[in-house]
C-alpha cells in the first residue's frame, strides 16, 4: 500500500476532526503541509511585551502581559436580581499601557483563580471600549509558566509566534498544533535546485520551516524568511515562465497590414497626429501580431492616455490581412459607447458593404446580451460570413452560438473585470489562437505586472494626447465643514452655468432591500460616518434636484436600468441635453464626454484608490480644466480621509496604486486578478521584494528554457503542483 506523504496527510488524520474542521472552514488549511505554511504573522519576546497602548480598535488582538490586579464584583441585574450577578475585571500591564479585562457570570471561576497579580499569560480576544477605557470582554487566554529547569532568562528572551488567528481558534491553538506536526518539516521536498539554493547562500527549506516556527533569535527568523520569499517568488515566477514557453510554442497567424489598405485610409483620415507614446506602443503590438505564435501583451495606460486608439489601429490591421477582431467589454453600457466611438473615428470606414462606404471598409458590429432577436441574428451573420471585420461586445461574444469566419485578434478592456475563463472561452474561437491584447486603465507597479501578468508583454502608455486638460481635485469634510458641502454644490451650479456638465457619484443605487444581516454588522468604528448605509443614487438625485441644483435637468444612471433606458440616458447626456448625472460606479470605466467638467463623488471614503482615479478620469477630457470633489464625513486623522488626502493630492496613477497596495496588501490585488484564488503569497510582499522577484524572474526563465518539463527537479514540480490548486492551475492554464 502507498502511504501517503507526510506533508500530504489531511490534518483530520493529525490533529482530530473538530480542529481540523475550524481550520479548514476558516484557515483555509488541509493538510499537514498547509498548516506548515501558515506562518507566523510576528513574534512576540517574552521579555518585551507587546505595546497596550497601540491596540487597534475592533480587532482581534494577542497580547503577553501581567497581571496587576483582579477584583471580584457583585451586582443585582435582571438575570441576578437579588445582587448576585458576578462580574471579575482584571487589569493587565506590559509596563507601555493597562488594559481591562472582563469576565461575567459563571465564566468568572477559573480566571478568578488563575489570573492572580504577578501572573503572566497571553491574552486573546477583540478590543472594544467601555466607559471610554479599552477592554478585551471574556479574552481567551494562556497562562505562561515557566517550565522548572527553564531559567527566567531564557524564558523572557523566548520568541512567541503569533498566527495569523481567528475568533474560533487562537494563535496559541495554532501554535501547538504547528508543534504536533513539526517533524514531518524534516520531509519536506526542496524545490529550489541545490546549485541555485547555494549560490545565493538560502537554508534548506526543512531548516527554515523549523526556523519560522520555532526560531530561537532573531537571526533565525530572518534566515527562514528570505528563504521562504525566494521559494514563493521563484516557484511562481516558473509558472509563469512555463506559460510564457508554451505559449511561444502555439502557432498563429501573422498579421501584417497591407500597404495601402484599411489602416492607412484610417490614419490618413485622423484629425490629429498620435503621441509618441502610442506610436511606440503600436510599433511593439504590429511586431507582435507579424509573428507566427500568439502576441500576449498587457497595455497599461493612464485613463485617457488614448489606448483605445492603439487598439482600434491594431484591429485595423488585423482586418487588413484578412482576419477578424474582436473587442471584449466588461459592461453593456461601454460596449455600447466602444461601438459609438469606433464607427465615429472610423467614418465611412466603417460602413462596408453600404452605400457610401469606403473601397477599404469594412463593418463594425455590436453584440450584447439584451439585442433584440433580429438585431441579433442579423450580427451573428456578420461575423460568421466574415462581413463584420470588427464586433465589439460583452459577455454575449463567449456564448457557443457566436462562430467568427476567421478570429485574429482579441481585445480585453478593463482586465481586471475579466475572469480567465472568458477571456479563454473568446480564444478558443479562432482557428488558431488568436493574437491577444489585455488593456487596462488601472496602473500596475512593475512588481505587480511581473507577479499577476507574469505571462504577458507589458507596453505602458504615460504620455496624455494633446488637448488635455488638468483635474484640480479636493477633499470636501461634510462632517466637519458642512459649508464647503454646499459650495461643492454651487461650484456644480457654476460650471453648469459656463455650459458644461457634473457627475455626481455615489456608492449604492438605492432599491435594494436593506438585508438585515448585512446591517447586522459593523465595519470599523473608525467613526459615527460608517454607522449610517452608504448614500444613494435615488436618494441622492431626488434630494438634489428638490434643494441645491433646483432647475437644473438632474438624471440617474445605474446598474440595474434596462439596457435601453441606460443608452438613451447616456446618449442624452453626451448630448448636453442633461446638465447632472447621478449614477453608480457605471460610468467608472470607457465613458466618454469632454463636456462634462466637474464631478462630486459621495461618501468617497467607500471606494478604493484607483478606483477613485479612475472615475475621476471621467472629467478633464476635453479642453476646459476638470474639477473633481471627494466628499467624505470620515474625522481628519482617519486612514480614510488620508487616502482621499493622497487621491486628491497627485494625478499619478502609478504613485497611487502604490498607496493602493500598501494600504490594501498585495493579497487584494493578486486575487483579483487570480479569478477569485486566494493568494498564494505569504511572505512575499510585492513592493518591498521588488529586487527578489526581478531575479527570480530570470532565474526561472533560464531555469525553463532549458528544461521546459522540468526533467530533473522533482522537487520543483511537486511544488509547483502545490501552487497551482485547481483555481490557479486553470488561471495560469488560460492566462
Amino acid at each position: 500500500m502507498d502511504l501517503v506523504p507526510a506533508l500530504e496527510e489531511p490534518l483530520k488524520k493529525v490533529l482530530g476532526p473538530p480542529t481540523a474542521k475550524v481550520m479548514a472552514e476558516h484557515l483555509g488549511l488541509h493538510t499537514v503541509g498547509d498548516l506548515l505554511h501558515h506562518y507566523p504573522r510576528r513574534y512576540e519576546e517574552r521579555g518585551q511585551l507587546t505595546h497596550l497602548a497601540d491596540l487597534p480598535m475592533d480587532e482581534h488582538v494577542t497580547v503577553v502581559a501581567m497581571v496587576a490586579d483582579a477584583r471580584l464584583h457583585t451586582f443585582a441585574s435582571s438575570k441576578a436580581p437579588r445582587g448576585k450577578g458576578q462580574r471579575l475585571e482584571v487589569t493587565i500591564t506590559d509596563g507601555s499601557g493597562r488594559l481591562q479585562l472582563v469576565f461575567f457570570g459563571n465564566g468568572v471561576h477559573k480566571p478568578h483563580k488563575e489570573l492572580l497579580p504577578g501572573t503572566r499569560a497571553m491574552f486573546a480576544g477583540k478590543v472594544s471600549v467601555f466607559n471610554r477605557r479599552l477592554q478585551l470582554a471574556h479574552p481567551a487566554y494562556e497562562l505562561l509558566r515557566g517550565d522548572s529547569e527553564e531559567t527566567v532568562e531564557t524564558w523572557a528572551g523566548a520568541l512567541i509566534p503569533i498566527y495569523p488567528a481567528t475568533a474560533k481558534l487562537e494563535s496559541w491553538k495554532i501554535g501547538k498544533a504547528i508543534q504536533t506536526v513539526l517533524p514531518s518539516a524534516q520531509e519536506a521536498v526542496d524545490p529550489v535546485p541545490a546549485a541555485l539554493r547555494e549560490g545565493r547562500g538560502l537554508v534548506p527549506l526543512p531548516e527554515a520551516l523549523l526556523k519560522i516556527h520555532r526560531p530561537h533569535t532573531k537571526a533565525d527568523i530572518e534566515d527562514a524568511r528570505s528563504r521562504l520569499k525566494w521559494d514563493e517568488a521563484f516557484v511562481l515566477q516558473v509558472a509563469l515562465a512555463r506559460r510564457r514557453h508554451a505559449d511561444a510554442q502555439l502557432p498563429a497567424v501573422a498579421r501584417k497590414p497591407k500597404p495601402d489598405g484599411l489602416l492607412s485610409a484610417f490614419d490618413d483620415r485622423l484629425p490629429f497626429t498620435l503621441t509618441q507614446g502610442q506610436q511606440k506602443v503600436s510599433r511593439e503590438i504590429f511586431d507582435d501580431l507579424a509573428t507566427e505564435h500568439p502576441m500576449h501583451r498587457l497595455l497599461q495606460g493612464e485613463v485617457g492616455s488614448g489606448k483605445t486608439m492603439v487598439a482600434l489601429r491594431a484591429m485595423l490591421a488585423v482586418v487588413d490581412a484578412g482576419g477578424q477582431a474582436a473587442m471584449l467589454a466588461p459592461t453593456e453600457v461601454l460596449a455600447q459607447q466602444h461601438h459609438r466611438s469606433i464607427v465615429e473615428m472610423m467614418g465611412e470606414l466603417a460602413e462596408g458593404g453600404m452605400l457610401g462606404g469606403a473601397e477599404q471598409a469594412t463593418k463594425v458590429v455590436v453584440l450584447t446580451g439584451s439585442m433584440g432577436a433580429a438585431a441579433r441574428r442579423q450580427a451573428l451573420l456578420d461575423l460568421v460570413t466574415g462581413e463584420a471585420g470588427i464586433v465589439i461586445g460583452t459577455h454575449a461574444l463567449i456564448e457557443d452560438k457566436v462562430q467568427f469566419h476567421d478570429l485574429g485578434l482579441v481585445v480585453v478592456d478593463e482586465q481586471h473585470r475579466f475572469g480567465v475563463e472568458q477571456r479563454d472561452a473568446l480564444r478558443g474561437k479562432g482557428k488558431q489562437p488568436p493574437h491577444l491584447l489585455v488593456m487596462t486603465a488601472t496602473p500596475i507597479p512593475r512588481t505587480v505586472a511581473m507577479t499577476v501578468f507574469g505571462d504577458l508583454e507589458t507596453s505602458v502608455l504615460d504620455q496624455l494626447p494633446a488637448g488635455r486638460s488638468p483635474i484640480a481635485s479636493h477633499v470636501v469634510p461634510a462632517a466637519d465643514k458642512p459649508h464647503f458641502l454646499a459650495r461643492a454644490w454651487e461650484r456644480v451650479r457654476e460650471e453648469v452655468g459656463n455650459g458644461h456638465q457634473a457627475y455626481v457619484v455615489c456608492p449604492r443605487i438605492g432599491d435594494e432591500e436593506d438585508d438585515p444581516k448585512k446591517a447586522g454588522k459593523k465595519k470599523s468604528p473608525e467613526d459615527e460616518a460608517e454607522k449610517r448605509p452608504p448614500l444613494a443614487v435615488l436618494d441622492v438625485a431626488d434630494q438634489l434636484a428638490k434643494g441645491p441644483l433646483q432647475g437644473l435637468a438632474v438624471e440617474v444612471l445605474h446598474g440595474r436600468m434596462h439596457p435601453d433606458d441606460k443608452d438613451a440616458v447616456m446618449r442624452r447626456f453626451a448630448a448636453g441635453e442633461t446638465d447632472v448625472l447621478v449614477a453608480t460606479t457605471v460610468i467608472e470605466v470607457g465613458v466618454n464626454v469632454p463636456n462634462a467638467t466637474a464631478m462630486v463623488i459621495m461618501d468617497a471614503d467607500r471606494f478604493g484608490v484607483s478606483q477613485l482615479h479612475q472615475l475621476r478620469g471621467r472629467v478633464g477630457r476635453g479642453s476646459a480644466p476638470g474639477l473633481c470633489l471627494l466628499v467624505t464625513e470620515m474625522p481628519e486623522a482617519s486612514p480614510a480621509r488620508q487616502r482621499l488626502g493622497a487621491v486628491a493630492a497627485t494625478l499619478d496613477g502609478f504613485e497611487l496604486s502604490r498607496i493602493d497596495l500598501e494600504q490594501r496588501r498585495e493579497g487584494d490585488v493578486l486575487g483579483q486578478a487570480q479569478s477569485g484564488a486566494r493568494s498564494s503569497l505569504r511572505v512575499l510582499a510585492v513592493i518591498e521584494d521588488e529586487e527578489i522577484i526581478a531575479e527570480a524572474r530570470e532565474e526561472a526563465a533560464t531555469l525553463v528554457a532549458a528544461d521546459p518539463e522540468l526533467t530533473g527537479l522533482p522537487g520543483l514540480r511537486t511544488a509547483l503542483d502545490a501552487l497551482l490548486d485547481d483555481e490557479r492551475e486553470q488561471f495560469l492554464e488560460k492566462g
